[in-house]
Parts: C-alpha cells; structure tokens; sequence
C-alpha cells in the first residue's frame, strides 16, 4: 500500500495542466490588454481622420452648398470613421470663428457636462473665406478593467476620450445659384 502511495506521488502526467491552468488566466488578460490598448490607439488615429476629411469638405465649401449642412458633415464623420467607431456616440462641433482669426480659434476651450460629455456650440460651417474650427470628440471605454485603472488614474470611470480638433481657413467658393455670378458659363 505504501508503495502505491509513493507511486502515485512520483507521477507527472497532469502537472502540465495543473501549471498552464495557472499561467493562462494572467497570460490571456494580457493578451487581450495589449489587443484592447492596441484597438484604443487606433480609434484616435481613425477620430483623426475623419475629423481631417470632413473638415476638408468644409474647407471646399461642399458641406455648406448641400442642403443640409450639418446632416452632410455628421454623415462624412461617420463613413470615414464607422469602422472602427460607433457613429451614435461621436460628439462633434463646427464652429465660425469670430473676426476670422487663427489665434482666437486657440482661445476657444471645449465644455463638458459633469458625465464628460462634450457641450457643442451650435454647428455654423460658415462661408467663403471664414476660419472654422472642427472638433470631434469620443470616450473610449475600456472591457479589461486593469488598462482602465491605469489610465484614468483610478478615477472610477471606465472611458478615457479622444478628440480631435481641426482649425481651417474656407477656401472661396461661389455661393450663387447662378453660375455666370460664379464666373461659369
């Protein structure tokens, strides 16, 4: 009987189970962390993006000649960045600089509510020649808890935001519906 015991001491088939039962919960927190993080970056590169394009269709005057503006702008947001964003939960503003200063575009801050949500002007793509600034604002929020502890500095919130912010010069476009005002044919 004795001998038995100390045989089935000695025996190591489960042992590999037994040590990769206990690496596989941290290695695959980790693992999908890094995926996770990964993924987070490149949603501020994509707000990016589409903010910069949506922008340059400001810029060009095509947003402010649609029929409405601000439907145009808010669709352009969401086929550049939709892939990767959910277009119900991108917050933006458009908004006319006044005296058409670059400068005074810096002075304009971002408000937000007390849940971190961004307070929008009211959109005003402006005309010819107006300096516009665009923001485009995102919270992130984060499934692996661990990351969002991290980089929230354990402020109890599970998100952390990106915002995008694009200030341009319009270009000057003809805003006549007759085409020989416009210098056409």
């Amino acid at each position: 009987m004795i001998k038995t015991f100390r045989r089935w001491l000695r025996r190591e088939e489960g042992v590999t189970a037994v040590e990769f039962s206990l690496v596989a919960m941290p290695l695959f927190t980790i693992i999908f962390g890094i995926i996770e993080l990964s993924m987070f970056f490149a949603s501020g590169t994509v707000l990016e993006g589409a903010s910069a394009e949506a922008a340059r269709r400001i810029r060009t005057g095509q947003v402010q000649q649609s029929e409405d503006p601000e439907q145009t702008f808010k669709d352009l947001l969401c086929n550049q960045g939709g892939t990767m964003l959910d277009c119900d939960n991108i917050q933006y503003e458009v908004i006319h600089v006044g005296g058409n200063s670059f400068s005074l575009a810096d002075t304009m801050e971002p408000q937000f509510d007390d849940e971190g949500n961004l307070i929008p002007h009211p959109f005003d793509a402006g005309n010819d020649s107006d300096v516009i600034l665009v923001r485009a604002y995102y919270k992130w929020e984060f499934l692996t808890p661990f990351i969002s502890t991290m980089l929230t500095a354990g402020s109890g919130q599970d998100w952390v935001a990106h915002m995008a912010t694009v200030v341009i010069r319009t270009e000057p476009y003809c805003t006549s519906l007759d085409p020989m005002a416009c210098g056409g044919s």
